[in-house]
């Protein structure tokens, strides 16, 4: 049985690549998959798949050949970044549906939903689907505004298996990761404050500090802006290999990070944890798992008080429990049921 995938892969975003890996771990053996990829040759080589141009004309011909069409995870549905992207992948889905696919839409999160176009269009990309599964309760929410049935999961990066980083164990310990990344209300006087911030708990606590982009493209300028500024060691690691990104916060005490899949690969470590929430979908994160942290405009103007507050659950702070690591994990296996059950000959 042949199914294309179709998110955003291949695109240099390490949580939508931690999302397909995820994805593929999960698909029943008897599914061949195509992965529709901003970069085939990559992906093909990273995941041993075959793969084609996702703006491709010659998508029409792969979708004749394949008997289902597997439209996630991730937030693909939302108008926040770009209008367009919607279209594109509402598109597809009602492409693939009038060819006769199998549609399942898999470990999604919807919105921001700002214009009634794209709430409209996100509605009739939904309604139809052979099965849904949705990573949030504001997802499930809203389908269930639309009548439409699904089921609400943790996340599936929460069951992804990490690998093990080459030369991890060599750096400095005790280590801690930073994750982040550009966007609007991360102004550079925030930056400055957060990276004066970053020195001074650094000096505290004499820690390595491992800066993460996780979209090179955008996050890399960030990390090499901040590093100059330490005061003791520490280590820009830029990781292909999604497995990798996630096996690289089984070395490390503590974590401070803006991007979602950051927060998840740390919790589900075993890190102690602290956001910064650019987006609802952090927030919602933030809540569900009780974490500490900051919406960026919350972000205190004064470098002392920002490295108090890392200071103090650094030294007292507290991981997920075991109970709770083995209810994220087990829980989040249920977008693979849903995949094996809707896949069956």
């Amino acid at each position: 049985m042949r199914a294309v995938l179709c998110g955003y892969y291949g695109k240099g975003n390490g949580g939508d690549e931690a999302l397909l890996a995820a994805l593929l771990q999960m698909l029943p053996a008897h599914i061949e998959p195509f992965v529709l990829s901003g970069n085939p040759t990559e992906t093909t080589r990273r995941y041993g798949v075959a793969a084609g141009d996702r703006m491709s004309s010659s998508v029409f011909q792969v979708l004749r050949r394949s008997d289902a069409f597997i439209w996630g995870g991730g937030s693909l549905m939302q108008d926040a970044t770009s209008a367009l992207s919607p279209v594109y992948y509402a598109g597809l889905m009602g492409l693939a549906r009038r060819m006769g696919l199998k549609t399942i839409a898999w470990a999604q999160g919807i919105g921001p939903l700002n214009r009634a176009s794209t709430r409209c269009l996100a509605e009739k990309a939904f309604t139809g689907c052979a099965a849904v599964s949705v990573r949030d309760r504001a997802s499930a929410r809203l389908l269930m505004d639309w009548k439409i049935p699904c089921t609400l999961a943790p996340d599936p990066v929460w069951a992804l298996e990490p690998k093990s980083v080459p030369g991890l164990w060599d750096l400095p310990a005790p280590r801690v990761a930073v994750v982040l990344r550009p966007h609007p209300e991360l102004t550079p006087a925030r930056l400055q404050v957060l990276t004066r911030a970053l020195a001074d708990f650094q000096k505290a606590t004499q820690t390595c500090l491992l800066l993460i982009p996780f979209q090179p493209e955008q996050d890399l300028a960030i990390a090499q802006a901040i590093q100059p500024q330490l005061p003791g060691s520490s280590h820009i690691l830029t990781l292909e290999d999604p497995q990798q990104l996630r096996g690289v916060f089984e070395g490390v005490e503590m974590a401070i990070a803006m991007r979602f899949h950051g927060l998840i690969m740390a919790a589900a470590a075993e890190c102690r944890c602290f956001a910064i929430s650019y987006d609802p979908k952090v927030s919602q994160l933030m809540q569900d798992l009780d974490l500490p942290g900051w919406t960026l405009d919350q972000i205190p103007n004064d470098p002392s008080q920002i490295c108090q507050t890392w200071l103090e659950l650094y030294a007292n702070g507290d991981p997920l429990s075991a109970d709770q690591l083995h209810s994220l994990r087990d829980r989040a296996l249920m977008h693979q049921d849903l995949l094996h059950q809707a896949l069956r000959f």
